[in-house]
């Protein structure tokens, strides 16, 4: 096994199935991404750009999608805190994960890349 691995197994339930679905919804989402271990965390590639990644908010120990480009976007549910770049998404380990709302905003950073906002 590798690190990748490694990292998605050492979870905790209700955390690693959150994470392992979380990694299956990104990936289904174009041909193009790829998963790998950077930063000690899941990294997602497109095209070789750094597009989003997986991780834990420390404060309030939910998992969440962090989206580099994140400040080309105004959702309300994005959370910006101390970052200049990236936004992330939180999930309530209690209830369920909003798929249509992940696969959207998956699909708008990925336009940003296919539209050229961000280059390759």
């Amino acid at each position: 096994m590798n690190h990748l691995d490694d990292f998605y197994l050492n979870q905790e339930e209700p955390i690693k199935g959150i994470f392992l679905a979380l990694k299956e919804i990104i990936l289904k989402q174009d041909t193009s991404i790829t998963n790998s271990f950077k930063y000690g965390m899941p990294f997602f590639s497109y095209k070789g750009k750094m597009f989003c990644y997986l991780w834990m908010h420390k404060k309030l120990q939910q998992p969440y999608i962090g989206i580099v480009e994140g400040k080309h976007f105004e959702e309300a549910f994005l959370i910006q805190e101390n970052r200049s770049r990236m936004k992330i998404m939180m999930f309530d380990v209690h209830e369920d994960l909003p798929l249509e709302q992940i696969e959207a905003i998956i699909q708008k950073a990925i336009n940003l890349y296919k539209t050229g906002i961000v280059k390759i």
